[in-house]
């Protein structure tokens, strides 16, 4: 890489640093911990209950045996792991308000990652296109966390197409703890993954947010266009201009919308939703409130 690209890429890489560090520390720190402290809790012991202790802890079975309440103990597991899933494909390199679906991805996981990290958790990183692109293992620390952002924005897939399925089979494998596994892609997805969806659920805990570019849900009418699939490498021309031409397209972007969100509805996945012009605090924040 050239000494100009280089350091236009650091250029980015501390800005993205700067914006997620503030939003862990100032926004995300507590929503961070009620949304995933919390899930890692082990049964410890029982003790009687107190006064102003939670009912639902209580544990029917010695209660009932000793004739007085009783009230399970926990305590929290001394870390936890999340699992970022970064489709890296082709179509992650589209953008027209500025950014990529690629940059945007890096600010979300850039953020995700501090916040994990703040809270002296590990967080690591699976790339995939139509296969594992690349692996990080799980870790902690600020020169940890800069490593996935500069694999984020640079790195370049080998194969076309995109697999989800491929990246959370080896999610699986390589994560034998249980783990907060996070999907971060645009859905652009003809693989069938619902089944091995089912399989990582039942391990870990699975949450996704999309990032799509506004012109991907509304064709804009500008008569024209060549258009050209970034993962397929095939062109077509099209006439924007023709209202039939736009509502086949709206069908088709509603279709790939319905069947990813089906797929997360089925197996109680929490997602969200990013546009590449808009800002993705408001989303991460609804996302961490409804998994809290």
């Amino acid at each position: 890489m050239e000494t100009h690209d280089r350091n236009e890429l650091l250029r980015k890489i501390r800005k993205i640093e700067i914006k997620a560090n503030r939003l862990s520390q100032n926004i995300f720190s507590g929503a961070y911990r009620s949304a995933f402290k919390g899930r890692g809790m082990s049964f410890s012991e029982v003790r009687e209950y107190r006064i102003g202790d939670d009912v639902r802890d209580i544990d029917w079975n010695v209660t009932a045996r000793y004739a007085k309440p009783f009230i399970k103990v926990y305590e929290e597991e001394r870390e936890l792991t999340m699992l970022l899933l970064v489709d890296v494909s082709k179509s992650g390199l589209f953008g027209t308000s500025g950014r990529t679906k690629r940059q945007l991805i890096a600010e979300i996981a850039g953020t995700l990652a501090f916040s994990t990290i703040t809270n002296n958790d590990k967080v690591g990183v699976i790339f995939y296109s139509n296969k594992v692109e690349k692996f990080i293992p799980p870790g902690k620390g600020r020169k940890h966390v800069l490593h996935i952002l500069d694999e984020i924005l640079t790195l370049e897939a080998e194969e076309p197409g995109t697999d989800l399925s491929e990246a959370l089979v080896f999610a699986n494998n390589v994560q034998k703890k249980r783990a907060t596994v996070f999907v971060l892609s645009d859905f652009i997805d003809e693989s069938g993954y619902d089944r091995t969806l089912s399989i990582v659920r039942r391990k870990h805990d699975v949450m996704a947010m999309q990032v799509y570019d506004e012109h991907e849900a509304t064709l804009p009418s500008v008569g024209l266009l060549t258009v050209r699939d970034a993962e397929t490498g095939e062109t077509l021309v099209i006439d924007s201009s023709s209202q039939s031409v736009r509502e086949t397209y709206r069908r088709f972007w509603e279709e790939t919308e319905n069947r990813f969100r089906t797929i997360f509805r089925r197996y109680d996945v929490k997602f969200g939703s990013v546009a590449t012009n808009a800002d993705y605090v408001p989303a991460l924040q609804n996302l961490f409130s409804r998994r809290s």
